[in-house]
């Protein structure tokens, strides 16, 4: 963990640097991928999962016996659990649904919005060394709200060929059932593109590592819309002197150990309890099941010392967070100078991983520093907004002379003759 004092505003570009791939050859690994998928589709598919995943597939897509046994496989507690889960990210969710106001901006001329759920949406959902069945709850739960028609779920399958079954039992949970066995890159592609067996879908979403956001970013560029850049985890805590250490470290290690490529940083204003963290740091390290990977993800992270909160902030908000903590008693004080951040979490009990599961906010966010202009997955997500307009006689007679003279001046007769033939036919000229 590298320990940096009191830095000026020149070097905070080095420090807000994430770790990352080589750009140029993650392009081409990336194009590969979706130029084999694109022209051999299941073909390829099969041969990524040997390759990738060290596994021989016999199908692709999950049968109905596979969910349905899922559900004898899951433990109570954790069926229980998810149930919490559920019942929060829907209530959250569905108050974000607006009605429809119709507003009469001039008079005889009415305007309104309307919500449409996106017909065809792909989930993606990262497997590797933990499988994310939170994310199915996070990604399905919003996009069933929405009214999406067909959802596509696909996510690495183990070295057996199998899915965890509390995947499968969270997919069931929301209401999914075309799931895919299909991870990486290779997944994106097969959504962007469609393959003997996997649909086509209009729009993707789901994080993943960088391979997964590359691929994602690419077929954005091909006319397949995406949520938002959402790479390896990452956190940021700002801690005052009225932080807790144990539970400071506890969040530094549970972004930590998500994966190599994650990066954790913490800012404070008080020595001693960044001192008190380092400690604690290395003592709950030992105890993780996962402490080789958390400890790797280290070497990339930070610990950086300013000489007020205020300049902590001020670097957060530079350093645009998925996650943002602030470990204080005063916490709330600080909310309304956080202006780049995909979520935040006030106070010393409100942990990153409340978020990340049950809290009911969306886990999905903007990351390496795209939270300064993108948000995290909410409903608005999966829909889009068609907009709709009435004119009644009175209404093209109010507007139309304006109409009219914008389009004689943009030298766009035309536009201006439909004006024109309405006012004539409302006159009987």
């Amino acid at each position: 963990m590298k320990v940096i004092k009191n830095p000026g505003r020149k070097d905070w570009e080095t420090l807000a640097r994430r770790p990352e791939i080589e750009n140029r050859k993650l392009t081409k690994i990336v194009q590969g991928i979706l130029k084999d998928v694109q022209l051999n589709k299941d073909k390829a598919l099969f041969q990524f999962a040997e390759k990738f995943d060290k596994v021989q597939l016999e199908q692709i897509e999950v049968t109905a016996l596979e969910i349905l046994s899922a559900k004898y496989l899951v433990s109570d507690r954790l069926k229980a659990a998810m149930d919490i889960a559920k019942q929060n990210i829907g209530k959250f969710h569905a108050s974000q649904k607006t009605g429809e106001q119709i507003v009469e901006t001039a008079r005889g001329v009415k305007c309104w919005r309307k919500s449409v759920g996106i017909e065809k949406v792909g989930l993606y959902i990262p497997g590797g060394s933990a499988p994310l069945f939170s994310t199915v709850l996070m990604l399905g739960i919003p996009a069933k709200l929405a009214g999406c028609n067909e959802i596509v779920l696909c996510t690495p399958p183990d070295r057996k060929g199998e899915i965890h079954p509390a995947m499968l039992y969270a997919a069931s949970l929301v209401g999914i059932s075309k799931i895919f066995k299909v991870g990486g890159a290779q997944a994106i592609a097969a959504m962007a593109f469609g393959t003997e067996t996997i649909p086509k879908v209009y729009k993707i979403f789901g994080p993943g590592n960088q391979f997964v956001t590359k691929a994602k970013e690419m077929v954005q560029q091909q006319g397949v819309a995406i949520d938002l850049p959402a790479g390896p985890s990452e956190v940021l805590i700002i801690a005052d002197k009225t932080a807790i250490p144990e539970f400071v470290a506890a969040d530094l290690l549970s972004q930590a150990e998500h994966g190599l490529d994650s990066q954790v940083v913490l800012a404070s204003d008080d020595a001693p309890t960044m001192h008190k963290t380092f400690i604690e740091l290395e003592k709950q390290l030992e105890q993780l099941p996962r402490a080789e990977l958390a400890e790797k993800a280290l070497q990339n992270s930070k610990f950086i010392l300013f000489n007020s909160i205020d300049r902590c902030i001020e670097f957060s908000n530079f350093y645009a967070p998925e996650h943002l903590i602030i470990a204080s008693e005063e916490s709330s004080e600080y909310v309304n100078k956080i202006v780049n951040a995909g979520s935040v979490f006030l106070g010393n009990y409100s942990c990153e991983s409340a978020g990340d599961y049950a809290s009911g906010t969306n886990h999905t966010l903007p990351t390496n520093g795209f939270a300064r202009s993108y948000s995290g997955v909410s409903l608005d997500s999966f829909q889009k907004k068609i907009t709709f307009q009435k004119l009644s006689e009175k209404g093209i007679a109010t507007i139309g002379p304006a109409i009219e003279t914008m389009a004689e001046a943009e030298g766009l007769s035309a536009h201006k003759n439909t004006v024109s033939v309405r006012i004539k036919k409302i006159n009987n000229v």
